[in-house]
């Protein structure tokens, strides 16, 4: 049974690069996105109050799956040309999680207490003075959880690449599995899940370091992580 697992790892492995680069690039456009109509929906101007929730709801609202086969296979007949297929994927991973990041900047800036904006206005700030030195960096750490845990999503959604034939991890593994080791489907399932679970956790410790520079950054404490004993030790003693 673990006789090839050299073998599994290293086809695996070659479709890891690509599940980084979907993976990244989904999160440098999910992250644009998400502050571009997130503030957008705090806007003064119906209209495009009106025009971001637009695209939230239709990218949140419509099966991930469709909209990846939308854009790679009917896009191109509407514009005339051929989508590359990790450019497809990538586009499709950055504009529907961008939609839920969009509702998770929205929430946090609301969630900043009143007074602070009516600090704000007594001390004369613009708008974009508020927002900048005052707002953002408070909501900034109430984002960065949420963040984590939709970054981690839209690292497990890379997987549907495979469906458009971008030869990432879950790609790989199906082709080593197809090709002749259909009866190691266990080995080679349970490595692509320990592949996805070190990405999971690198992205969970880099989200960790930004929670805690984005606390200094508002003059809030960092917040302290405590191990299972210690937490059952506090609650045993409480």
């Amino acid at each position: 049974m673990f006789d090839n697992i050299g073998l599994f790892v290293e086809t695996i492995s070659q479709g890891l690069l690509l599940t980084v680069e979907a993976t990244v690039g989904g999160i440098l456009i999910a992250t644009v996105l998400s502050f571009g109509f997130g503030l957008a929906m705090l806007s003064r101007s119906r209209l495009v109050r009106g025009f971001a929730r637009l695209y939230v709801e239709i990218w949140r609202g419509t099966s991930e799956v469709v909209q990846l086969m939308w854009i790679y296979f009917v896009l191109p007949v509407l514009v005339g040309f051929q989508i590359v297929p990790l450019a497809a994927g990538i586009i499709v991973l950055g504009l529907n999680h961008g939609a839920y990041g969009a509702e998770i900047v929205r929430g946090a800036i609301q969630a900043v207490p009143r007074e602070q904006y009516e600090g704000c206005v007594a001390l004369n700030l613009s708008r974009t003075q508020r927002m900048l030195r005052v707002i953002l960096p408070q909501a900034l750490v109430e984002m960065v959880p949420p963040f984590n845990n939709l970054f981690i999503q839209l690292l497990k959604s890379s997987a549907l690449l495979t469906i458009i034939t971008v030869h990432e991890m879950t790609y790989q593994a199906r082709e080593v599995l197809i090709d002749r080791f259909i009866s190691q489907a266990p080995t080679i399932w349970t490595i692509v899940l320990l592949f996805y679970l070190a990405l999971a956790v690198a992205i969970t410790f880099g989200m960790r370091m930004l929670e805690r520079r984005t606390a200094q950054i508002a003059g809030r404490r960092p917040p302290q992580r405590r191990g299972v004993l210690a937490a059952l030790s506090a609650r045993r003693t409480g």
